[in-house]
């Protein structure tokens, strides 16, 4: 049932905006726990990226006095991937398209950790 609702959120997450393409719920120890990933996008090889970028990203924010990280960032000319903590235990990263307006984006994506955080 739980994971039904994961599910759901990303979904519903990956429908909010034609300019969100994926997202993935993965552990902090790069397991996927639920996604929405179209077809040729290996959920194993997301995962791990994911925990590898947050566990990275938290480092270099204690280490450079920028406290705790909200999000991580990659721009690539295809477009961009965000990875959010969803809790204490999960990451929460969506795929976007290049010229996506990211103001909308961090907002929902925003709503759907909070969701997904109170379903772990």
């Amino acid at each position: 049932m739980r994971t039904e609702n994961f599910q759901q959120i990303l979904e519903d997450l990956n429908g909010s905006s034609a300019d969100v393409e994926a997202s993935a719920l993965i552990s902090n120890d790069g397991l996927v726990i639920a996604s929405a990933l179209p077809a040729g996008i290996d959920d194993d090889r997301v995962g791990a990226m994911s925990a590898a970028l947050l566990s990275l990203g938290d480092r270099a924010g204690k280490e450079l006095a920028r406290g705790d990280i909200d999000r991580i960032m990659i721009q690539g000319e295809k477009g961009y991937v965000i990875t959010t903590s969803a809790g204490d235990e999960a990451v929460l990263t969506v795929m976007a398209k290049p010229n996506a307006k990211l103001g909308l984006i961090f907002l929902d994506i925003k709503r759907a950790a909070v969701a997904l955080s109170k379903l772990i």
